[in-house]
């Protein structure tokens, strides 16, 4: 699994890799669970409920990602926001004529599923799977992934690491599926600890987009305890890397389908292992919210 660091500051780390989950008294052992916390008097989330002068909910886990964060200020550079401004008017036309696109179930751009060979390249099997989805080419190395994408023991990084390819802009997923499918015109989307109603119909929209030009989104899931998790995932605390790769065009994409790197891997190297599936299904509105805090590489 990934655990993110920005410059030499690491950043909390994952349970999945089998390294320390933070409290705000410090690291707890791996595996720790919602219930220890909360006797231990860490409350996942202890203001709970609305926003101050909002109409909006804070996410479940959202003041807990805040308070905890060690990721420092995200900027993308002027080619990046250009690229993000037309991709963006292109998903919204496209959206808002959905009579165009058939209505058959899920439509996906079909990703190939690995499962991650560590217990933290979750990153690197989640750039094979995605740039699958569109060369359809399977069975691709993740030491080379893991190399490029500059993947350590504290896992793949959102932000702050520059990889050994042109004009790196610091955003390692977003570089490394640039470099291996030149012309794809992959962008970071940031989201913010509690994603808001515009946020999940943004990532509608970019699903629907990606997948109308057979490319997979890149998904950066933060997990707490007490939050919500992507399917067989415990209740802790998980930084992940995930593929989702299509949407059921009969909900508008109000439900999507991801691929996980941790299914099919062996319970001896993560012990919960054994109840992810290798693809799941999943709300937008979900998913969002797991991925808030970080983003999605689209």
């Amino acid at each position: 699994m990934s655990a993110v660091r920005t410059g030499r500051r690491l950043a909390l780390m994952t349970a999945v890799c089998l390294l320390s989950v933070l409290t705000a008294t410090g690291p707890a052992t791996a595996g720790e669970t919602a219930g220890a916390r909360a006797a231990a008097g860490h409350d996942t989330d202890p203001f709970p409920g609305y926003l101050p002068g909002s109409d909006a909910r804070r996410a479940p886990g959202a003041f807990y990602k805040q308070a905890l964060d060690t990721l420092g200020p995200q900027r993308l550079t002027a080619e990046q926001r250009r690229i993000t401004a037309r991709k963006e008017a292109a998903a919204s036309a496209g959206f808002r004529h959905p009579a165009v696109r058939a209505r058959a179930g899920y439509l996906v751009s079909g990703g190939l599923h690995q499962s991650q060979q560590t217990s933290y390249w979750c990153g690197p099997a989640a750039l094979v799977i995605t740039q699958s989805a569109h060369d359809e080419v399977g069975g691709r190395s993740q030491r080379a992934a893991a190399d490029l994408l500059k993947t350590d023991s504290t896992g793949t990084a959102w932000y702050g690491v520059g990889i050994d390819v042109p004009e790196p802009t610091g955003y390692p997923m977003a570089d490394a599926l640039n470099h291996r499918l030149p012309g794809a015109n992959y962008v970071p989307r940031s989201l913010p600890y509690s994603p808001t109603a515009a946020d999940v119909a943004d990532f509608r929209k970019h699903i629907v987009h990606n997948t109308g030009y057979d490319y997979a989104i890149a998904g950066n899931a933060w997990e707490v305890p007490g939050g919500p998790h992507l399917a067989g995932h415990p209740n802790i605390e998980i930084f992940h890397w995930v593929a989702i790769d299509g949407y059921n065009s009969d909900t508008n994409a109000q439900q999507v389908r991801y691929l996980d790197p941790v299914g099919g891997v062996s319970t001896s190297m993560i012990s919960w292992a054994g109840s992810v599936p290798k693809s799941a299904r999943i709300s937008a509105d979900t998913i969002t919210t797991i991925m808030g805090g970080r983003g999605y590489v689209w």
